[in-house]
């Protein structure tokens, strides 16, 4: 029997075609980032299997409330060594609440997925103390903290000034209760030599500074001691939040609102579904986020049809609202509760910031 040749000119597309399909099965170095679980602070959370308030107060009054108010996640597709495929990645492409991120970015250079998961936890846990030091500070208790100096980097703004078991009690005349407040005093100062007062072997010292030009890891470059700290809080009585299997500080804000709802008589949303995000320090200033655009539309396929946004993210906000979702811009708890007394008591919001105004003014 003779064999039929095939011509190239019909080998080479089949060819090209399986080609093709078979790089469209490789991983790719990016992961995918898409609305995660949605969790409203006022109710429950499963733990252990078990449902359980996300909000427990124990031995001081609470009080009933309506409405909800959601605390928003982002879902990660992809981990190191086990990303998606470029063919999964051309089919987020179509989907706009879907973002193709560079693995470094979730998963930084260095780190394995147990220290990135590590690092969450603790970002979490720490968050969660900021936004129980924020609310009873709202609310008028006495909260005092502490600034710990857990390591110096070598060669630093800090070094040589700043040792390791160091008390932070203030930095450029401004008192230090936490270190997501050191940080923003930090940013907020530039690198001016500036004095730092320290708690050091029972005394107390102080000396100057000049935070350096540091990169970090995005392209841009800002004012760093080159320092890691840790923060402890004494509270009037304890707050305990849970929340099973999220990570990282983005939950702050929605915390501490939901801490003040818990703690108010009335209801503080007045019956309104209200979704947010934001990191929180113990004074009230809220933080910018990740994953804005993933968070929004989770918020609206939820039902919420309030959004509270970090004022830092709101370039990242406009053009990308849901239909349907009336975004709020917000720099600190304070401001959040004023948008939310509008929401509850049915009245105009015209004269709330919104980040549409904020972006548009070129503020």
């Amino acid at each position: 029997m003779r064999l039929r040749r095939i011509p190239w000119r019909t080998v080479l597309p089949i060819a090209a075609l399986v080609l093709v399909l078979l790089t469209a099965l490789l991983p790719s170095p990016y992961v995918i980032e898409s609305p995660g679980p949605v969790t409203n602070t006022l109710g429950t959370t499963r733990i252990d299997g078990k449902a359980t308030p996300v909000i427990q107060v124990p031995g001081r009054r609470t009080y009933a409330t309506s409405g909800a108010l959601d605390l928003l996640t982002v879902s990660v597709i992809g981990s190191p060594g086990r990303t998606p495929s470029w063919l999964t990645l051309a089919a987020s492409w179509f989907d706009p609440a879907q973002s193709v991120t560079p693995l470094e970015e979730i998963y930084p250079v260095g780190l394995t997925q147990q220290q990135s998961d590590q690092q969450g936890a603790a970002q979490m846990q720490g968050s969660q103390q900021s936004a129980v030091a924020a609310a009873l500070t709202q609310l008028g208790y006495p909260v005092t903290g502490t600034v710990t100096v857990r390591s110096v980097g070598k060669d630093t703004a800090a070094a040589g000034v700043v040792r390791t078991g160091d008390v932070v009690r203030s930095f450029a005349g401004r008192p230090v209760v936490d270190s997501c407040g050191l940080q923003d005093a930090v940013l907020g100062h530039g690198t001016a030599r500036t004095p730092i007062t320290l708690g050091r072997s029972g005394s107390t010292r102080t000396a100057q500074v000049a935070p350096r030009l540091t990169d970090v890891g995005d392209g841009s470059k800002r004012p760093l001691l080159g320092i890691t700290t840790s923060s402890t809080y004494r509270f009037p009585f304890p707050v305990k939040l849970q929340l099973g299997n999220v990570d990282g500080p983005s939950a702050g804000m929605m915390f501490a609102l939901g801490i003040i709802d818990e703690l108010t008589p009335g209801s503080l949303i007045g019956g309104a579904h209200v979704a947010g995000t934001g990191t929180i320090c113990g004074d009230g200033t809220v933080g910018p986020i990740g994953g804005i655009v993933q968070k929004m539309a989770g918020a609206r396929r939820a039902g919420a049809t309030v959004f509270l946004a970090p004022a830092s993210n709101c370039d990242e906000v406009v053009g990308h609202i849901p239909a349907g979702l009336h975004v709020y811009s917000v720099k600190r708890l304070s401001g959040a509760l004023a948008v939310l007394k509008a929401v509850a008591s049915r009245g105009s919001t015209a004269g709330l910031p919104t980040c549409s105004a904020q972006v548009g003014s070129g503020r």
